[in-house]
């Protein structure tokens, strides 16, 4: 588990209500349009990369592979941002992705 995840965990542990009103948010989110669990994963990604959130990067790549996405796709996010974003960025968000990627294969 990452720290991250470890963080979050403690978080829900000490503010129950908090974090159940953070999630129902997220949960009302995904069902108000039409893209399914994958496509929204690699959104998530992309808008997490494009903020510049390296945590927010983490979660959203094991979010993309708990909802089924293949290590390809999560890594073809941060090609796509080459042209939008920048190299660097494309680079740094390639970085973030095999911190989680790394730790999977």
């Amino acid at each position: 588990m990452t720290q991250q995840r470890e963080f979050y965990q403690r978080m829900k542990q000490q503010h129950p209500e908090l974090l159940s009103a953070y999630e129902a948010l997220g949960e009302a989110a995904r069902k108000a349009g039409p893209l399914e669990g994958k496509t929204a994963a690699l959104v998530r990604l992309a808008l997490s990369v494009a903020a510049e959130l390296e945590g927010g990067s983490h979660s959203a790549v094991n979010k993309a592979l708990d909802a089924g996405c293949t290590h390809d796709e999560i890594r073809h996010v941060a090609t796509l941002a080459v042209t939008t974003l920048g190299f660097p960025s494309m680079v740094r968000a390639r970085a973030w992705i095999e911190d989680v990627l790394g730790k999977t294969t």
